[in-house]
């Protein structure tokens, strides 16, 4: 009986490790601007339409006060969100749920004292043949974004 029990626990977990997404990061030999910039233009150069920009380090900065925090770690953060309507469609025909892998997302960062920038991306995984054409765009992107800002 013990078994039966842990092999649906098992069983049931699978789906939720599915979903699984990997970080990337990629450093770049350009300040923030430049970065920022080739991003926005890799992204607009491939058709798609940049939805949101979350300037993440005035957060971090607001926030960190009230919870006890020293400074931000980062001299700049942003993360722009962008989505390609047929990677859209073909996540949910593929699973419904997978509509939380929209918007997809670049974030560039610079670190206080620390030359150069960072791009840094969640992939959402290489398990199904939409999850991999959208790792593939991303890939793709920060590509582009990496020649654009040298």
């Amino acid at each position: 009986m013990r078994k039966l029990i842990q092999s649906c626990l098992l069983m049931l977990a699978l789906p939720f490790g599915a979903v699984a997404s990997d970080l990337h990061s990629l450093a770049l030999n350009a300040d923030f601007q430049t970065a920022r910039e080739a991003v926005r233009e890799a992204i607009e150069g491939a058709g798609l339409v940049v939805t949101a920009v979350m300037p993440l380090n005035q957060m971090l900065k607001r926030t960190a006060g009230s919870l006890g925090k020293g400074a931000s770690p980062f001299a700049e953060a942003e993360t722009i969100q962008f989505c390609s309507a047929r990677l859209a469609w073909e996540l949910v025909e593929e699973d419904a749920t997978q509509l939380s892998f929209c918007p997809l997302s670049l974030s560039i960062y610079s670190q206080h004292g620390m030359p150069g920038s960072v791009i840094a991306w969640r992939s959402p995984g290489r398990e199904t043949p939409a999850r991999i054409r959208g790792d593939d765009l991303l890939r793709e992107l920060v590509t582009k974004a990496r020649l654009l800002a040298n």
